[in-house]
């Protein structure tokens, strides 16, 4: 099985979690798949405001994005899910997410795409996994996995919930492209402005900002 490093901005809770949101949507230009801001639609606005605040978890001074009421949703669920793959319709023949929101974000996406799913799993989690990349975090690193089902030049879209420094997506796109296929993009469903995590990953899409 491959291993490889992928370097990363410190992550901490606090950046991952992140604190209450702006209404707006933003890519750079430096990808040929990279979106211009946008203003959200009302159906979005609606979506957003749907993302509970959540103080003081899991630990004091932490703000976490319960993002379950927005999922409970069916007609929020439709539109950020419409959201996030939007601006890559017909260029991606499968999607990856990573664990563990990236998941149910990516399922979705997928389904209403009509193509696979491929998910990139924490170490440990998968049986019979192709490749790993490291990321570093703050203390220490953590690790994620992937098989090796997709044919050679896959064209695949990458998903997660967050952008907050970058590490897990760079690393995600680390994975994908040792395993021999494309990332043609990567959306998110927020992004935590100020993390530095464009730096980390380049430019791609997100649906909501966090201040």
């Amino acid at each position: 099985m491959r291993r490889d490093v992928v370097g990363a901005l410190p992550l901490t809770e606090q950046s991952l979690y992140g604190s209450a949101p702006t209404v707006s949507s933003h890519a750079g230009g430096r990808y040929p798949w990279a979106v211009p801001e946008a203003t959200l639609s009302p159906a979005l606005v609606r979506a957003e405001a749907l993302i509970r605040n959540v103080p003081d978890y899991p630990a004091p001074g932490i703000i976490f994005r319960d993002i379950t009421p927005l999922l409970a949703d069916a007609e929020a669920l439709r539109v950020t899910t419409e959201a996030i793959i939007e601006p890559f319709a017909g260029q991606f023949d499968v999607i990856a997410g990573i664990e563990a929101r990236g998941f149910i974000l990516a399922s979705a996406a997928a389904i209403a795409a009509g193509v696979g799913l491929i998910p990139i799993r924490k170490a440990g989690k998968l049986p019979r996994p192709a490749a790993s990349v490291d990321y570093a975090l703050e203390y220490g690193t953590a690790t994620i996995e992937m098989h090796d089902d997709l044919p050679a030049g896959s064209r695949v879209l990458l998903i997660d919930d967050v952008l907050a420094t970058g590490g897990t997506l760079a690393a995600g796109r680390e994975l994908v492209e040792r395993l021999g296929s494309h990332v043609i993009g990567i959306s998110v469903l927020f992004e935590i402005d100020g993390l530095g995590g464009r730096e980390a990953v380049g430019d791609l899409h997100t649906v909501f900002h966090s201040a």
